[in-house]
């Protein structure tokens, strides 16, 4: 089960696959962070205690972190001009997903989706990825 959260109760997301919450829908459970370390132990802490395989926080110009049982990972984000933040979210749990469904694990899925949110905040409005596109 993938999840893009809303709300600041995350027991109803309890033992999900993953859930890809952005910078201020994180903040808003685990409260402001002043560093990466306090980031990371309170992502943690918060997949730990909700029983989450993973943790996605999707970072706009940072690109994204994942908090698993591994630890911490990140990938920096696609440097490309950005147009319209549109469906990025989106773009990028339904990359996540299919990845997923093709046997990646987070680790693996998580730079293709990150790659995905980064093709599509380059268009205008609300855009597709082709295969073509991500795998290019």
């Amino acid at each position: 089960m993938l999840i893009d959260p809303k709300g600041n109760d995350y027991s109803r997301y309890a033992g999900a696959t993953v859930i890809t919450p952005n910078r201020a829908e994180l903040a808003q459970v685990i409260g402001p962070w002043s560093s990466e370390a306090q980031l990371h132990e309170r992502a943690q802490n918060l997949r730990t205690q909700h029983r989450l395989d993973g943790l996605l926080l999707t970072r706009s110009e940072e690109g994204m972190s994942l908090f698993d049982a591994q630890g911490h990972t990140q990938v920096p984000a696609q440097a490309r001009e950005v147009f319209d933040v549109t469906g990025a979210g989106d773009t990028v749990i339904a990359t996540m997903a299919a990845m997923l469904a093709c046997g990646f694990s987070l680790r693996e899925a998580m730079p293709v989706a990150n790659r995905a949110g980064g093709i599509v905040v380059g268009k205008f409005g609300t855009a597709s990825v082709s295969y073509e596109e991500l795998f290019a």
